[in-house]
């Protein structure tokens, strides 16, 4: 039985989902929240309910279920907005720390500074920056190591929003603001 919170739509009896990026597809079968069964969930709910045509090991954790109609985003690279709140040194393009991004851990290579921003305006500064320390902010360009599901943070805030984990220590906190979408063929 998946459990989560429904952050957008409403979830009724006998909708097909398709749960990304593992690409599963089924149908709910039935609803509960706190061990009452429901009929719908709306927006807010936390929720378990049973899918018709998935084994339990078919949902991984980081899974995002969507109606088949407006699936998840399944990110092959993303642009992000970071601010640095704790780096013993400095790091660069090559990093590869852990990304925190609704239930997803997933390890993400930075490819490439795109900006270096001024802290207290945002705005771009004139100089191409090769790393990054404490109390930087910066877009970057990062990969996903395997499959993960984001958002653009202005459409979908709760799919957009991560931190930066490495060593056991948050090391920066960003949002997204432009995927590159994964080649995926949705099952149907």
């Amino acid at each position: 039985m998946p459990v989560g919170r429904v952050e957008t739509g409403v979830l009724k009896i006998g909708d097909r989902l398709v749960f990304l990026p593992s690409n599963k597809v089924g149908e709910v079968r039935d609803i509960e929240t706190h061990h009452t069964k429901v009929t719908q969930a709306i927006p807010g709910d936390n929720i378990g309910f049973n899918v018709k045509g998935l084994n339990r090991t078919d949902i991984q954790r980081g899974d995002v279920a969507a109606k088949l109609d407006s699936p998840a985003t399944v990110a092959k690279e993303f642009t992000a907005r970071i601010f640095v709140l704790y780096h013993p040194t400095s790091f660069g393009v090559g990093y590869t720390p852990v990304v925190h991004i609704h239930t997803a851990t997933v390890a993400c290579r930075i490819e490439e500074i795109v900006n270096k921003l001024d802290p207290r305006t945002g705005q771009p500064l004139p100089e191409k920056a090769t790393f990054l320390k404490q109390g930087d902010s910066a877009i970057v360009r990062m990969v996903p190591i395997k499959p993960m599901v984001v958002e653009k943070y202005q459409d979908f805030p709760p799919l957009g929003r991560f931190a930066i984990r490495d060593s056991g220590r948050t090391i920066a906190a960003g949002i997204v603001v432009d995927v590159v979408p994964a080649q995926i063929q949705v099952k149907a």
